[in-house]
Parts: structure tokens; C-alpha cells; sequence
């Protein structure tokens, strides 16, 4: 998943200003995507394979390939990305590198043919058809609304960062040699024909593999042809590669991929340090102090029954908490995920409806986009800090930037995307609770001792659009 969020890419002041510029939004045909929730339209998305069947069948174990001979999904994966739109886009300021990259497999290496600079159409469309060079199109969904919409609910029904690119690859060419991906991988074909190659099915991370080699990854264990319409899946760690057939003027695919840094192990690196802290407050067999010259030692075998002994007594916690936090990396999908799309290019939210009152019925919205967590007061500057309760929402995240790398004019001087969210005191936790686990919910039946405070509560959530007056 290229150009992935979060704190791994800044971008400079000059190159945040240019992506404040209008999208291009095409007519799209009728969709054949079920848009209504974040499940419908990943069944919609897979049809007719069913979603109990690809968990169970495929996810993290083998390709999927739908075939579909129909004319109006393939009309409709037409509509969300063709060669002939990027044209426009190139009148609205692309850059070689962060948004297009120009490449082509020669002699099994991966050659790049990037210019530098703002991306010039008339030469774009020279080295494709000359060079026979491939376009990839960084994160379409910042231009495709249609685009937007999908990832959206991908995110939501994921829980993970969705990113996308387009790969547009004339006739008798290949853009990139045989490589893998880090990520779980959706490829849908837009324009004409595209031959795919897979090897090792199941190989995830596979790095001991010369995979520039085709001698050292033998021979494919799947090929397809993907035709207008049809969908491929492949699990993340799948070698592959693909070619445009001679006999089609050009291919034109999208990949939409998602759980990339999102594994048991990135979890637990995530939360085991929490768990370590709140659990040495009362235990005190983690506050007593490790032998002498433990840190000095070449082979410490002798006491890997003590540090055993020690993960047993954090498992216990687990289990008698029944909870574990992973707060770096919930935070780093709400501050980088996709807002809301709310139709018509726009993406503005303000407070809206009937204001709150303490005889008010209120309702959670933009369930899918805000998250409860209970952290250390991050204002606090005092050495012991006391729990808060913060509620971190995605409404005001930019869809210009996903992906991309940092907010822009959100973002920090230390190169970090602003969370946009509240901050309650830990007395404010069970409301909270109360609001996010009910259908709907009387704000003088919230869970505080004062009507003030119940107000208060709703009208803090109201003010950042998160709640509805009824």
C-alpha cells in the first residue's frame, strides 16, 4: 500500500498547498455497489461470492477471482477511472513521485522514467506510448468521489487504513517485475485486458525470496486473465506479477489494499507497554528490580523462568480485565482515515438541528468515525498522571491528504496529523458509554450526577457534529 499515512511521510508546505485544488469528478454510471452500510457494500463489492465463504475460504490463504460477464458492472468500473481523465488531472498541478510514477519492467528490473517536477500530459502520453511505459495514479479516491464513497466503508468495515492506486500499462508491456505487497489486495479492472501471474500463494512477507528472480520463484501457481468488471484477491505476501496482452490498446486496473502494519504482532507491540504500566501499579512483583548486571550479561537463560513467570502474571490481567489497549494504533487510523462522504464533493460539517437541552432525546452519528479511549492526561505535566477520557473522531480529516502523508494545515510542528476530538474526565466515562452502546438515549438519563454536566456533556458532542438532537 504506497504513500501509507500516519507518521511515516511529511510533506512540505509548497507540496500541501497544491493538493488544496479541486477534484475531478466524472459522471459515474449506475453503481452496483450497495453503499447502504460498510457490510453491504463489501458483499456488494465480492458478489456473488458471500462474505462467511471468502473469510472462511480465502482471506489470508488463497486468490479469489470473480468473473463477471456483465455490462453494467463493467460500465460501471469504467466510470471510476480512465485514461482519458488524466488529462484533466494533469491541468490541476500532479508531481512525478507523490502523485505518478512512471515505470516499466525491463529485463526483469523495475526501471523508473519520472521526470521530476509537475507532471506535463504531452510528455506523460509520449513515454506510454512510446516507451511503453506504465502509469500509476497515487490514491485516486482524492480526486473520484465515487472512489471516496468505497474506501470510506471499506474503512469502516476493515477498521484499517484502505489506500488505492490506478496502473494504466499499453499493449505488450509490463510495468513492474515480479514483487509482493505488504498488504491484503483487491485489483479491479477498469479498462481492457490484464494477465496475471501468482506464485506462493500464501507466502506473507516472503523476504528470504529473490523476488526480482523468476528462476528463484519458479513457476506461477495461478494465472488469469481479468477482463472489464472482474475482481481479483490475493493475500498480502503474494508474489505477482502482471502484463497487458498484445491485441488491446491499453489496461487500465485498480488496487484497493488494506491491514497493512495491522497484525497480532503490531497490536501487541502497541499495547503490551500499557499493560506493562497499569499492571506494575498493583503488582509489585514487576516494580522489584532485575538481578545485578543482568544487562551486562552475554547469555541471561538462567532466568527466562522468571521473566515466563512474569508474562504469565500479565496474561492473568488480560483475563481478569478483560481488556487491553492499543492506543497508538486506533488513534493513527481515526487521524488518518477517509471523513465521511457526504455526496456532492463536499465535505463540511458543522453543528446542525435542534440544539440539546436536558429534556433532549440524542442519538450517536458517524458511529464508524469516533472512538472512546481512556488514556494518561496527555496536559498533564506532573510525573504521575491521571486517567482521561478522550473521544477521537475523523469528520474533520481532509480527504486531500489520505494517504499521503501528514494533514496540512492541521498538522504539527513535529510532522504529525492533529486527532481531532474531546477530552472528559474519567467521571464523564460511563455517560459516554451510554451514548455509544444505545440507540438513542435522554440526556437527563445520562449517567452524571448534575443536570449541568448532563448538558454539558451533550452539547460538547453536538458542537463537534458527533451527536444528533432528535
Amino acid at each position: 500500500m504506497p504513500k501509507k499515512g500516519g507518521k511515516h511521510l511529511k510533506m512540505g508546505k509548497e507540496t500541501q498547498a497544491q493538493c488544496k485544488r479541486a477534484k475531478l469528478e466524472a459522471p459515474c454510471s449506475p453503481s452496483v455497489l450497495n453503499f447502504e452500510t460498510p457490510d453491504s457494500l463489501f458483499v456488494s463489492l465480492i458478489s456473488p461470492i458471500k462474505a462467511e465463504e471468502f473469510f472462511r475460504e480465502y482471506w489470508e490463504q488463497k486468490p479469489l477471482l470473480v468473473q463477471r460477464d456483465d455490462p453494467l458492472v463493467a460500465a460501471y468500473y469504467l466510470s471510476l477511472f480512465q485514461l482519458a481523465e488524466l488529462q484533466e488531472l494533469c491541468h490541476q498541478g500532479l508531481c512525478y513521485g507523490r502523485d505518478v510514477n512512471v515505470c516499466r519492467c525491463v529485463k526483469g528490473k523495475k526501471k523508473v522514467l519520472n521526470k521530476g517536477g509537475k507532471v506535463n500530459y504531452v510528455q506523460l502520453k509520449k513515454d506510454f506510448d512510446q516507451k511503453k511505459a506504465t502509469i500509476q495514479f497515487h490514491q485516486p479516491q482524492r480526486f473520484k468521489e465515487e472512489l471516496w464513497k468505497i474506501q470510506e466503508k471499506l474503512e469502516c468495515y476493515f477498521g484499517s487504513l484502505v489506500g488505492s492506486n490506478v496502473y494504466i500499462t499499453p499493449q505488450g508491456s509490463q510495468g513492474l517485475p515480479p514483487h509482493y505487497d505488504d498488504v491484503e489486495v483487491f485489483i479491479l479492472q477498469l479498462e481492457g485486458e490484464k494477465h496475471w501471474r501468482l506464485y506462493k500463494p500464501t507466502v506473507h512477507l516472503a523476504r528470504e525470496y529473490n523476488v526480482e528472480s523468476e528462476e528463484r520463484i519458479g513457476n506461477p501457481t495461478h494465472e488469469f486473465i481479468l477482463k472489464p468488471g472482474d475482481l481479483l484477491y490475493f493475500p498480502r505476501g503474494t508474489i505477482h506479477q502482471a502484463d497487458t496482452p498484445l491485441g488491446t490498446s491499453h489496461s487500465t486496473h485498480l488496487t484497493i489494499s488494506t491491514y497493512q502494519n495491522n497484525s497480532w504482532a503490531d497490536f501487541l507491540l502497541d499495547a503490551i507497554p500499557g499493560l506493562v504500566f497499569d499492571t506494575a501499579k498493583d503488582d509489585v512483583a514487576l516494580r522489584k528490580s532485575i538481578p545485578r548486571q543482568l544487562l551486562m550479561q552475554v547469555d541471561a537463560a538462567e532466568w527466562t523462568e522468571k521473566l515466563s513467570s512474569l508474562l504469565r502474571r500479565l496474561a492473568e490481567r488480560v483475563e481478569e480485565s478483560r481488556e487491553l489497549r492499543a492506543s497508538d494504533m486506533r488513534k493513527d487510523f481515526i487521524t488518518h482515515r477517509l471523513p465521511p462522504c457526504l455526496g456532492g464533493g463536499s465535505q463540511s460539517l458543522g453543528p446542525g438541528g435542534k440544539f440539546p437541552k436536558i429534556d433532549s432525546k440524542i442519538r450517536l452519528q458517524f458511529r464508524d468515525h469516533a472512538l472512546l479511549t481512556v488514556e494518561p492526561d496527555q496536559e498533564d505535566a506532573d510525573e504521575i498522571r491521571r486517567d482521561m477520557v478522550y473521544v477521537y473522531h475523523s469528520l474533520k480529516n481532509r480527504r486531500e491528504t489520505h494517504m499521503m502523508g501528514t494533514e496540512d494545515d492541521t498538522a504539527s510542528e513535529g510532522g504529525t496529523a492533529q486527532t481531532h476530538g474531546l477530552r472528559f474526565p474519567l467521571s464523564h466515562l460511563a455517560a459516554l458509554k451510554q451514548i455509544w452502546s444505545s440507540s438513542t438515549v435522554n440526556v437527563q438519563e445520562l449517567n452524571l450526577p448534575s443536570d449541568e454536566e448532563k448538558q454539558n456533556l451533550a452539547l460538547a458532542l453536538w458542537s463537534e457534529c458527533l451527536i444528533e438532537v432528535l
